[in-house]
């Protein structure tokens, strides 16, 4: 499994502050309000993307049981109207590996791509394939009562546009041999086009096991596709390099 850990950068005019916004968010609604709150697992629950609560505009808030406590709490609210969870949840993730990931290909990979669109064309650039990716995961289970979190549908429209944008673009990635990892500097088509199809195929074997939690595959792929067909759209055509 390659695991980026830098790109070519030369040609980047601006700073992505986009990019550090977008971070800097993430990192301080985990910390703050999923680590360290006195209520952070049911707000993370009540922020999340659940599929049943978008198909059917219900908040399915039900009262808990607290051993030990006061007896029974009501849970936290979600927001209202219910479909802002689908904005809410790209700023959340479910664990330490997950933000520092998606915020490591965030940090990686969306500088160049905020520096061709422009901070504020990046930034709708980045919600629209974040709401894309939610309604990807959504219509292959609307029932689902899982809940769905994480900057990742959004961070996948970014490395789409990343492939079509700068695909000779080098990218430095750490490479398992064994025990030993090494490094090795791939094109981004490479190691973005392997990327995407780890997640085609998870997906594919994913539907073999149809209402099990775990990654949201279909996001990712929801996202990436998005990306790829926005770019068309955002990019600043001079500045992007052509095949041949």
């Amino acid at each position: 499994m390659l695991l980026p850990i830098g790109d070519d950068n030369q040609g980047r005019n601006s700073r992505p502050f986009v990019v550090y916004i977008l971070v800097a968010i993430n990192v301080f609604v985990f910390v703050v309000f999923q680590q360290f709150a006195s209520e952070g697992n049911e707000f993370t629950y009540a922020y999340s993307v659940v599929p049943y609560e978008i198909t059917h505009n219900v908040d399915l808030v039900q009262p808990v049981r607290v051993p030990d406590g006061p007896g029974v709490i009501p849970q936290f609210p979600g927001p209202s109207p219910i479909w802002l969870t689908i904005l809410t949840s790209m700023f959340m993730h479910g664990g330490w590996m997950h933000i520092i990931g998606n915020m490591l290909y965030l940090w990686i990979f969306g500088d160049n791509i905020e520096d061709n669109f422009g901070h504020t064309r990046f930034l709708i650039f980045y919600l629209v394939c974040g709401i894309a990716a939610s309604f990807a995961h959504i219509m292959v289970d609307p029932s689902s009562v899982t809940p769905s979190l994480g900057a990742s549908g959004a961070i996948a429209g970014v490395l789409g546009a990343y492939l079509i944008m700068f695909p000779r673009n080098r990218v430095r990635a750490l490479l398992p041999l064994g025990i030993i990892w090494t490094t090795v500097e791939l094109p981004a088509i490479v190691v973005l086009g392997f990327w995407i199809v780890i997640q085609i195929f998870s997906q594919y074997t994913a539907s073999f096991k149809p209402g099990e939690g775990g990654v949201a595959y279909m996001a990712h792929i929801g996202g990436f596709a998005a990306g790829i067909a926005l770019t068309f759209i955002f990019r600043r055509r001079a500045n992007i390099p052509r095949f041949g």
